[in-house]
């Protein structure tokens, strides 16, 4: 799902460099039930100003700060009233407060300028949050999200030492100067393997990320770059942890002189032969392949997806890398009991990308040997962002309009919610799941993973 800045924020504030204003209030979005924030009276709406005098800046300084024994609370009530409390607790034990934001002084947005950013391949007139570019070390370590290191300050340098915030994602591309320079269209993007020896010297650690771009940073450049990263990932205590290799997405919005050129099947060919062969490199010197292809490469190869052991632990499994492996197994494990027939008769229409589709036939396949049931997957390209093979996470809503105007549907369309913004029904048109519902005049059940998609075409309802 798409975890995008909630519109509550204040977004004008959030284009201005953050050393230009102060932390703001922390505002509550939800208060545990049992919890000490509930004891004390936290509801919804209140604001938590300071924590022993001290203003968080951002759910890392909260979570620092609310570790003490005793703590002073400085509390801003819905009515705008201040209240000061004090309490005493176990140490690293938690108040039970859930904000609406992971950061209080503002998002550290990117500053760089990749022809390949998919932000910049949207078409404008959406909500405002779909082109905020983040660039937040923050993020990284709180969600996993990946950054490229030019915009730190020497400050932000700094708290990442001192409050040891590892491990961080990291958007590499290159490790060659001015090959990244050329990528980033940044000057300071060609320090990154000083960065690097930075974080080895303080024993912090980093995921890495390369988006291969077709004729500029593939076949002998990619080579070079993660045989780069993997000397840093053969230590005792390594500094790169992992690394995620994935094929550029190129739109139909994208500016005609980009210079970019999409993936084809024989490109895909390519890079796994170049990947799989380091692979076996890296495994005999380190035990681990160290360096993943994200899924997409196998799909547009026409090829089997590897075995789900060859993914080890799933480093990168939220960056698409074993992904659908994932998601397969846990489909298996999800339809090792299936009825033989079920009581009432059912007729459901599931979809995906179409990229996925061939991936996940055998499932369907599975599924339809119930008596009474019959399943039909639908996997849709998308005229919407100009591709013929989309992974599923990335159809609007008018995308399933198109793809499936005039379409028996059956008694209800199953939607994935990896289509959905975080928390919410609208799809990266801005299009709604009730517009949809009612331009396809069928219900629509949003599913949350195998075990619910198999518990909505089961049980009865």
């Amino acid at each position: 799902m798409w975890n995008e800045i909630s519109p509550e924020i204040d977004l004008s504030a959030i284009r201005e460099k953050s050393n230009n204003y102060g932390p703001k209030p922390a505002l509550v979005e939800s208060v545990e039930p049992g919890s000490i924030g509930e004891e004390l009276g936290f509801e919804a709406g209140d604001k938590l100003v300071s924590v022993n005098g001290i203003k968080p800046r951002d759910l890392i300084d909260y979570r620092y700060l609310t570790a003490e024994e005793t703590l002073d609370l400085e509390i801003l009530d819905k009515n705008e009233v201040i209240h000061k409390i004090q309490i005493e607790k176990d140490v690293d034990e938690g108040l039970g407060i859930n904000f609406s934001e992971s950061l209080f002084d503002g998002l550290k947005q990117c500053n760089n300028d990749c022809p390949f950013c998919f932000i910049d391949q949207q078409p404008s007139g959406h909500r405002e949050s779909l082109y905020l570019k983040d660039d937040d070390y923050r993020l990284s370590f709180l969600y996993g999200s990946y950054l490229t290191l030019t915009n730190l300050t020497e400050k932000d340098w700094l708290r990442i030492e001192k409050q040891r915030l590892s491990p961080l994602f990291i958007s590499i591309h290159s490790t060659n100067e001015k090959l990244r320079i050329k990528l980033l269209k940044n000057p300071r993007a060609g320090m990154i393997m000083e960065q690097i020896q930075w974080f080895a010297k303080r024993k912090l650690q980093l995921h890495a990320q390369i988006v291969v771009c077709p004729g500029i940073n593939d076949g002998e450049n990619l080579k070079n770059t993660l045989n780069d990263l993997f000397e840093y990932g053969k230590s005792q205590f390594p500094t790169i942890l992992s690394t995620a290799i994935v094929p550029v997405g190129l739109t139909r919005f994208r500016p005609n002189n980009d210079n970019l050129k999409p993936v084809t099947s024989e490109c895909a060919k390519e890079i796994i032969n170049l990947v799989e062969e380091l692979q076996v490199k890296y495994q005999t010197s380190l035990g681990s392949r160290f360096a993943w292809l994200s899924d997409e490469w196998y799909l547009l190869a026409n090829k089997k997806l590897p075995k789900r052991l060859e993914y080890e632990d799933m480093p990168q499994e939220e960056n698409g890398v074993g992904s659908i492996r994932s998601f397969l197994e846990s489909m298996n494990n999800a339809t090792k009991k299936l009825p033989k027939k079920i009581s009432i008769d059912k007729n459901y229409s599931w979809v995906v990308g179409k990229l996925v589709e061939q991936a996940l036939h055998p499932i369907v396949e599975k599924i339809n040997r119930i008596e009474g049931l019959s399943l039909k997957m639908y996997g849709l390209n998308s005229p919407y962002w100009g591709q013929e093979k989309v992974v599923t996470g990335l159809l609007t809503g008018q995308d399933l309009i198109d793809g499936l105007k005039g379409e028996t549907l059956g008694d209800k369309l199953l939607l994935p919610s990896i289509m959905l913004r975080n928390g919410e029904s609208t799809f990266l048109d801005d299009m709604t799941v009730k517009q949809v519902e009612k331009n396809l005049r069928t219900p629509i059940k949003v599913v949350y993973g195998a075990d619910d998609l198999i518990k909505q075409i089961i049980e009865v309802h």
